[in-house]
């Protein structure tokens, strides 16, 4: 490659470079490039859940100042990486201020609040390790980790990033069909009765 993976991503040109269908999400991790089909139904209605929660609590609450966006470009610069988490939790103050911006850009590690992962075969060991020091290392307050493995299903919640030595504390932990909630500052409930592993 002439330039180093991350260098490329950061331009929007990764997948131009790899000759990569557009139906594939290109990530770099750990300085090397990542390729995972797009999301499975059961993925993208855990996701979806996690969206319809947080504006159901926008909704009930017009002083609720949360944001959330799926499937955007995550620069983080400071460890050479560039990831697409599945959803992403901002201010409205923060998406006015980027909404604002003359340029269509990535979104940075001090634009977020909380980032969610939800696990499938192809990414659930990067989902777990890889990323979530990365999140840590970057400063991101909250990870919020939901693992659809049959083998350890169930959702946790990350927070407290030690940036120098890239971990978390764990927060909290939930069976699918329990309801995850959100401490404050953010106040949601989340529930997950129809989530479910993926098929072994």
């Amino acid at each position: 490659m002439p330039e180093s993976a991350y260098a490329l991503w950061a331009r929007g040109e990764l997948d131009e470079h790899l000759r990569l269908p557009e139906v594939l999400r290109v990530e770099v991790i750990g300085g090397e490039f990542v390729v995972t089909p797009y999301p499975s139904c059961g993925h993208a209605a855990a996701v979806s859940g996690i969206q319809r929660a947080v504006l159901c609590a926008e909704f009930a609450n017009r002083c609720f100042r949360w944001r959330v966006v799926q499937a955007v470009g995550l620069d983080l610069a400071e460890t050479g990486d560039g990831y697409v988490p599945d959803l992403v939790v901002m201010t409205s103050e923060v998406e006015s201020a980027i909404m604002a911006e003359a340029n269509d850009r990535y979104l940075r590690p001090a634009d977020i609040s909380l980032v969610a992962e939800v696990t499938a075969p192809l990414s659930a060991q990067n989902d777990r390790r890889a990323k979530r020091q990365g999140y840590a290392q970057a400063g991101v307050p909250y990870y919020l980790l939901v693992d659809r493995d049959p083998r350890q299903s169930g959702v946790t919640l990350f927070g407290g990033p030690n940036k120098a030595e890239g971990t978390y504390k764990v927060l909290g932990e939930w069976k699918f069909g329990e309801s995850v909630r959100l401490p404050e500052p953010f106040g949601v409930e989340i529930g997950t009765d129809a989530w479910k592993p993926w098929s072994a």
